[in-house]
């Protein structure tokens, strides 16, 4: 399976390196990202930690963690298919930017390019992701590349004290091919 995917308007997906861990921490420093892991991502120790555990998902076929580059290599975001199910073929998406790259498409751009990249070289055939109700740039996010909505899991997740609602989305691989933004 291809570690590296070209995706559109000069983006890339490729596997973690250990020289992003700056970039890594720098991302769950922000308010946004930091309930995001399990362990705080608050080191440079932590950081290579968490890109090791990545590298340690493909390893065991469980997980592709792709970090979103632009041309010059800046990390932009990840991109996960996650949760893969063999014997089903199916597959989790997961995906974040940093603050700095939000708004721009960024993550729909990588989460069509990775989506094609489970479909074609992971040999999956159905993708899943959720997001919470109460963030409607993830719902465009998911939307843009090309999810359709299923339905709501109520309360599904809980963040200091507060349930949330969990609407789900799905992508088959027989399905269109999301229009390129």
């Amino acid at each position: 399976m291809r570690d590296r995917v070209d995706a559109s308007s000069g983006l890339v997906l490729r596997r973690w390196k250990t020289e992003d861990a700056c970039a890594v921490m720098t991302a769950f420093a922000d308010p946004l990202m930091r309930g995001q892991s399990i362990e705080p991502v608050d080191s440079d120790q932590a950081a290579e930690c968490w890109i090791t555990a990545r590298g340690d998902q493909w390893a065991a076929d469980s997980a592709y963690s792709f970090a979103v580059v632009d041309g010059g290599g800046l990390v932009l975001g990840q991109v996960c298919v996650g949760s893969v199910d063999r014997r089903h073929a199916v597959g989790w998406v997961s995906y974040w930017t940093t603050a700095t790259a939000r708004g721009q498409g960024i993550a729909s751009r990588a989460c069509r390019a990775a989506a094609r990249w489970a479909f074609d070289d992971a040999e999956l055939f159905r993708l899943k992701l959720g997001h919470r109700v109460n963030n409607p740039a993830s719902c465009g996010v998911a939307r843009a590349a090309g999810f359709a909505v299923e339905g709501q899991q109520r309360q599904k997740l809980e963040y200091d004290g507060v349930r949330f609602d969990v609407e789900l989305h799905a992508r088959l691989a027989t399905d269109t091919e999301p229009v390129s933004l």
